[in-house]
């Protein structure tokens, strides 16, 4: 921009009279071009990945092998699993829409996939064949309202247990779920349940949005403390528990590098504003699993979230940043849901250190 006011200053100089005005309408020109350029260009260099018509899809998990990627799909008022190539983002088939795997499905291994449902009367967590074909098998009976559900080596499972509060939840229409928020359950406390496989329970902590570390010691997960949600991490039999991060601001959604170095997670920290939910600004953040090296990975006045390292080390999240033209003939797709969410992807950035 300062190029073109110091060239248009120096035209202005030696111009005649007779084309001043010309020369001031080129300026105008130019400068609204630029702006609108500078409005338009991307706010970081994250890469679109998935869109179908009129469809959303949200909650990314890289398989282990980096081929596919689940997501939760969802268009009009239905819902269910849908299973993407991550080469491209095609559809490759639906997994499944039992309304407990919407919340609660991961990878169990390159071709399986474990998730909570009640299909024999009574809940437990379930595995299938990705492909959505063949036999299932119950891992665990379980009981209680659960979700977000953890498989440790062992078959023992963490999962989320959600408690009712001691009031009676009024009934409005502003009480109507938001998709991007899966850490607060309206009427409910959560804690962080570990359920062995030989029956027995035990309470690891409060909290909501557990992540197994590549190891397989420990979680990392979201806690509220008043306004702030902050993340910490825990042994998977309860021991040491760590706070990592520690802000005036809502830090959800954790999950782990592939090396264990790194916690990604989606936060409000740019633009927080605690009482007023709506207007905060939702990127991808990562911290070191020490606490230390905070650094943001998405910059965007959309709603990033939920991200997830592939096999690649690129981060795929989901978004509903807004899509443009292009990207719809690049997908040839006609139109896009109004304030819908697709998955996007994001290299590592390069000031992080490995």
């Amino acid at each position: 921009m300062r190029h073109i006011l110091m060239l248009s200053a120096a035209l202005l100089v030696s111009a005649p009279a007779s084309h001043a005005e010309n020369v001031l309408e080129w300026l105008d020109t130019k400068i609204a071009t630029a702006k609108k350029a500078s409005l338009q260009a991307p706010a970081d260099s994250a890469i679109l990945l998935t869109l179908e018509n009129k469809q959303s899809e949200m909650y990314p998990l890289p398989s282990p092998d980096g081929r596919y990627l689940l997501s939760l799909s969802h268009q009009h008022k239905q819902s269910w699993i849908t299973r993407h190539y991550s080469e491209n983002g095609d559809p490759a088939n639906i997994v499944s829409n039992d309304p407990h795997a919407l919340d609660s499905i991961n990878w169990k291994s390159d071709g399986k996939v474990y998730y909570l449902s009640d299909r024999a009367g009574g809940l437990g967590l379930w595995e299938k064949i990705s492909d959505g074909e063949g036999m299932q098998r119950r891992i665990q009976p379980l009981q209680g309202a659960l979700t977000q559900p953890i498989l440790l080596a062992d078959e023992s499972i963490i999962a989320v247990r959600l408690k009712a509060m001691n009031y009676k939840i009024k009934k409005t229409k502003s009480s109507k779920r938001d998709p991007f928020n899966n850490w607060e359950f309206t009427g409910f406390t959560s804690e962080i349940v570990r359920f062995n496989s030989n029956g027995s329970e035990k309470i690891l902590a409060e909290g909501i949005n557990p992540s197994l570390s590549p190891d397989g010691n420990s979680i990392v997960f979201s806690m509220q403390a008043g306004r702030s949600i902050h993340l910490f991490r825990i042994n998977i039999d309860g021991s040491e528990l760590i706070q990592i991060t520690d802000a005036r601001s809502i830090d959800v959604q954790p999950s782990w590098s592939r090396d264990g170095k790194w916690i990604l997670f989606t936060s409000n920290r740019t633009s927080a504003d605690l009482r007023k939910k709506g207007k905060s600004q939702w990127d991808i953040w990562a911290i070191g699993a020490d606490g230390r090296n905070l650094t943001q990975i998405t910059y965007d006045t959309a709603r990033d979230g939920a991200p997830h390292m592939g096999s690649d080390g690129r981060i795929y999240f989901h978004s509903d940043r807004t899509i443009s033209k292009a990207q719809l003939k690049a997908h040839q797709v006609k139109s896009a849901a109004s304030h819908s969410f697709h998955i996007w992807s994001i290299n590592w950035p390069t000031q992080a250190e490995k």
